[in-house]
């Protein structure tokens, strides 16, 4: 894992992604958008054909591969791409394409990864994006989530996966509350995955959980304030990736939390 923690800007090759900006009708606008991420700074695009918000449409696998690998064959040649999906077949085309992470919100797909040689971030999900949101419930969030991702570990490591990271899932089958006590306990997930020499993926950027926390229910194009916030302290608490809309701000953010530690260090 790398010492600074990385930046990955979000590229989504749907016409039904929850935040407006990051859709792209084309992929042609998805290799624009791409680009334009890694020149403000981001240290991986990841790139996806299929919404997982809740209630998404599921897309037939060939039309995900028809949207994604055009892109990622694009991508790949200005820097590192990650394919955000929960398909075999299409994890396999779009590491042909380029793609050097599968990013798994189903977390099945660690055997291909291992298989292919390629990084994987491992993620918790409660149901599936029908019924994910639908009264998700826990005895012990943090508890739960950290048995499934320690197991999850395991299974990566002994499908000769050598990049890995975990992620708790935040948004994915969680309550507001839910949500919050896995932030609460970013350290802790740090810790779990350093015994297996991994690291933590946190994708908090635009979620709904965030429009709660004002006076006013916020929408979408409102929730920069809070991604930044939440992004800030999972970086504080040791994190190694934030996956996020707004690239120049996180990029910004770390810099600004990450140099003054590296000069004191020096």
């Amino acid at each position: 894992m790398a010492l600074s923690p990385l930046v990955m800007g979000i590229v989504n090759v749907t016409p039904d992604s929850f935040f407006p900006e990051s859709r792209t009708a084309s992929a042609d606008n998805a290799v624009i958008r791409g680009r334009a991420l890694f020149e403000l700074g981001c240290d991986i695009v990841d790139v996806g054909g299929e919404s997982t918000r809740p209630g998404a449409t599921p897309v037939d696998a060939d039309e995900e591969i028809a949207r994604v690998v055009p892109v990622i064959e694009a991508l790949s040649t200005l820097g590192p791409v990650s394919v955000d999906t929960q398909k075999a077949v299409v994890a396999r085309a779009a590491v042909a394409a380029g793609a050097n992470v599968v990013n798994d919100v189903s977390c099945t797909l660690v055997e291909v990864a291992g298989e292919l040689g390629v990084g994987y971030v491992a993620m918790h999900r409660q149901g599936d994006s029908s019924t994910m949101q639908i009264a998700p419930t826990y005895d012990d969030v943090v508890s739960e989530v950290s048995a499934f991702l320690r197991r999850a570990a395991q299974r990566a490591r002994s499908a000769g996966v050598r990049q890995l990271w975990v992620d708790p899932g935040i948004g994915f089958g969680k309550t507001l509350e839910h949500n919050l006590a896995l932030l609460a306990h970013c350290r802790h997930f740090v810790e779990l995955a350093a015994t297996f020499e991994a690291g933590v993926l946190i994708g908090t950027s635009r979620k709904q959980f965030l429009a709660s926390l004002g006076e006013h229910s916020l929408g979408v194009d409102e929730r920069l304030e809070g991604s930044i916030a939440s992004e800030a302290w999972a970086l504080l608490e040791g994190v190694s990736m934030v996956r996020v809309h707004d690239v120049a701000a996180a990029v910004q953010l770390r810099e600004l939390l990450v140099r003054p530690v590296e000069e004191v260090v020096a």
